[in-house]
């Protein structure tokens, strides 16, 4: 069978594997690249490569061995410059090249929002040494928030409530940059009432929007989701017509197409961009209960050119990660039994996810627990998801025999 596309997977990881799931229910042929073996994604992909996506000649190698019809990234951390090469080649880089260098990058991503598409952001200011940042708080003024342009999963990312521990910021930030640019960016703390992520998929057939997703925080990174997010309807046509704006801005001539995490902060009616991940999104792992088209399948059908069917929720969905807090490379997971046992009423869906990462390192997600009420009851499904993951255990050994 010829497959029905030949997908190159820039990034493994647990959105990765999922996407690899879609995108193979699909007929597509899939080759799942990451910088160390066995990544998640891998495990389920028809084939892997293993390089480091900055090395800009192993990039290049790659993807004149394989000729993929589709070029996916799932990481920030790529040598993008490439990928705007081989694009003007011809190959077909997902959303688009464009999106891949400006949202790599922190700065250009918040410059086209605030500056080229006027959309409401934060105050904010870049700092590349430590004086820098020190002038940027001083005209910002504190709180704050002081994190790399480039980075993942909150890494390096600190709130500043005092003048006084900017030089801490930055030597938290520069620890937690990633790629080969040392800068940040400190922008004005948000005192929000909440923030979601509007899940944006750019089609063929138009702009399609999931319902809303909460979340909660700690560290930078997520901690749980769920949908859908209660919010006024003047503020999610807000976010709704931002959003629009922006992925739009991404697209190129009929490409840019796919799924976009488009992060906001929303203090009564009024919402704040703040970031946006031309990807499937961490916190839209609860889709993986919450929707019919998950957003990994949405994210697979978009990219194909696939005509996206109206997106809704069944009752009220959560996701709750579930934590490693040591470096290991011998470990095991326990309580999958108890986890898929936590007590909830008859109707209530309840699920676990396991990522398969061959390594734990302090906060690496290895896991989700996912539930759903059909009552619509947010709270519930929040608490569910949560007991469930608590279920979870991670048991760790001085070497592979288990000792």
């Amino acid at each position: 069978m010829t497959p029905t596309a030949r997908i190159l997977l820039l990034g493994s990881g647990e959105l990765g594997r999922e996407f690899v799931i879609s995108a193979k229910r699909l007929g597509c042929y899939v080759i799942a690249c990451d910088a160390y073996a066995e990544a998640p994604a891998m495990q389920v992909a028809d084939s892997a490569e293993i390089f480091s996506m900055l090395d800009g000649e192993a990039l290049k190698a790659v993807i004149a061995k394989h000729k993929p019809t589709h070029i996916v990234p799932e990481i920030e951390a790529i040598r993008t410059e490439v990928l705007a090469e081989v694009e003007a080649q011809g190959f077909n880089v997902i959303p688009s090249a464009k999106a891949a260098q400006l949202t790599m990058n922190r700065d250009a991503i918040r410059d086209l929002a605030a500056q080229e598409l006027g959309l409401v952001t934060s105050q904010y200011g870049y700092a590349e040494s430590r004086a820098e940042l020190a002038e940027v708080a001083q005209r910002i003024g504190a709180p704050l928030v002081v994190k790399p342009v480039m980075s993942s999963s909150g890494k390096g990312q600190s709130t500043v409530r005092d003048l006084t521990e900017i030089d801490a910021a930055w030597d938290y930030a520069a620890s937690g940059m990633r790629g080969d640019r040392v800068r940040v960016i400190a922008e004005q703390f948000i005192d929000f009432d909440y923030e979601i992520t509007l899940l944006t998929v750019r089609a063929a057939d138009g702009v399609h929007f999931c319902p809303p997703i909460g979340h909660r925080q700690e560290r930078g990174d997520y901690r749980e989701s769920w949908q859908p997010a209660a919010m006024s309807a003047h503020a999610l046509k807000q976010a709704q017509d931002m959003a629009a704006k922006v992925v739009e801005a991404l697209g190129g001539d009929g490409r840019g197409y796919g799924l976009f995490g488009v992060e906001f902060f929303v203090k009564g009616d009024q919402v704040i961009f703040s970031e946006l991940s031309p990807r499937p999104h961490d916190t839209g792992m609860v889709t993986l209960v919450s929707q019919e088209l998950n957003e990994f399948a949405l994210h697979a059908r978009a990219i194909l050119g696939l005509p996206i069917p109206h997106i809704a929720v069944n009752g009220a969905a959560a996701s709750a990660v579930i934590l490693a807090d040591r470096d290991a490379e011998a470990f095991a997971i326990h309580g999958l039994d108890h986890a898929l046992a936590t007590k909830r009423p008859d109707d209530a869906h309840l699920d676990v996810r396991i990522f398969g990462k061959p390594a734990t390192r302090p906060y690496r997600r290895m896991g989700v627990a996912l539930a759903r009420v059909s009552d619509g009851d947010v709270d519930a499904a929040r608490g569910l998801a949560v007991a469930a993951a608590e279920q979870i255990n991670i048991d760790y050994y001085d070497d592979e025999s288990g000792k």
